[in-house]
């Protein structure tokens, strides 16, 4: 065995996938199902318009080209991919300059961002509030059912449900040889660390820890309509929410449909560790930005919420790489609310690493060990 992926979500299928694309023998262990974690707690998201310059949106751009060749490869329906464009509209004069300028930036980076008018906002978007100032369209923006994803990138690699980590075998020199599980002892030459929210806990078990935390975020699901949401929509102040590493409650409504005819309504962010406990003041919070960005969703009944772990770092960068501190141990986590639509480019830029290549992207950014360089 080449290869055990710890984590069977989304981030773990993706390395999985291109690792076995890359000829090597793959086997992927969760101690739960199959994008039962953080994967199935999300909305689908394939974002570059919520990206600021830099090393994610790198990733971003990247991700979103390796999103387009699974459609085509696996075919869009199968994944319920929907290259459907984001729209972010602006509801004050100071909103609007901010993504004008965020806009710009990004156009500067290879971004195809399109600043629409109030006008040209509402042939986008017919049922929008009037009482937006401006907005901006990004074709690249895509959705994603995450499960579905997960499920069909898992298909070339032996996997192991229900199978706990419990340690790591290293040789005489400190490199890895294998993992033991609650299934028996599982060899390899590389182990790939994708357990989401839980990366830190199996990266310390490994003895090279990173700052994974997680942030609660809800989703609420309306019921099935007719097309009434065509594109992602959200408000600027979204962007702003993300890059927040404030620990207390945060909001910022994003509105899209899906296949089914659901409204998916979110996002919420907020630190209180893996407390699983409903909120209802954080669900009437979305439902009211909301009906304030789509007036008819007043008189939408909800079908039902859930509530998601993004797994935080500290400086809103995954960690992405072989971690020098444990020869043959590779990282794949902290990609927060971002990891369905990062999930691509990260399976390939692993899959690299292990093969022996060289990564297409520039992999110093998301190094596991700048943590420590940081304490010292």
């Amino acid at each position: 065995m080449d290869v055990v992926v710890v984590g069977a979500g989304m981030v773990g299928a993706a390395c999985a996938h291109f690792c076995a694309r890359a000829g090597l023998r793959v086997t992927v262990v969760d101690r739960g199902t199959v994008a039962g974690g953080t994967t199935s707690g999300g909305e689908g998201n394939i974002l570059v318009s919520d990206k600021e310059p830099g090393p994610e949106l790198d990733l971003a751009l990247l991700s979103v080209r390796l999103w387009r060749e699974f459609g085509e490869r696996f075919g869009a329906e199968a994944l319920e991919l929907q290259p459907k464009g984001g729209v972010v509209v602006a509801q004050s004069p100071e909103a609007a300059a901010g993504l004008a300028k965020l806009a710009a930036a990004q156009r500067d980076s290879g971004v195809d961002a399109r600043d629409v008018t109030p006008a040209e906002l509402f042939e986008l978007e017919p049922n929008l509030t009037r009482e937006v100032t401006s907005g901006v369209f990004y074709p690249q923006d895509m959705q994603v059912q995450p499960m579905l994803a997960a499920a069909r990138l898992l298909r070339d690699a032996t996997v192991l449900t229900g199978t706990e980590v419990l340690g790591f075998r290293r040789d005489g020199d400190g490199a890895l040889t294998g993992v033991e599980t609650s299934a028996g002892f599982l060899p390899a030459q590389w182990v790939i660390n994708a357990a989401g929210t839980w990366g830190g806990e199996v990266a310390t078990l490994a003895g090279a820890p990173v700052p994974v935390l997680p942030r609660r975020g809800f989703v609420l699901v309306t019921e099935p309509l007719p097309v009434v949401v065509r594109h992602k929509v959200y408000t600027a102040d979204y962007v702003a929410n993300v890059a927040s590493g404030d620990e207390g409650l945060e909001t910022s409504v994003v509105v899209e449909g899906t296949q089914a005819g659901t409204v998916l309504i979110g996002a919420s962010r907020e630190r209180v560790g893996f407390d699983r406990t409903f909120s209802l003041p954080v669900v009437r919070k979305l439902a009211a930005q909301a009906i304030g960005v789509f007036p008819f969703l007043a008189d939408v009944g909800l079908l039902r919420s859930y509530l998601g772990f993004r797994p935080y770092c500290p400086d809103h960068l995954p960690v992405i790489g072989p971690d020098p501190r444990v020869p043959g141990l590779v990282h794949a986590c902290g990609h927060e609310g971002a990891g369905i639509g990062l999930s691509a480019a990260t399976g390939r830029l692993i899959a690299q690493v292990v093969s022996g290549e060289k990564p297409e992207l520039d992999l110093h950014p998301f190094r596991p060990e700048r943590f420590e360089e940081e304490a010292a």
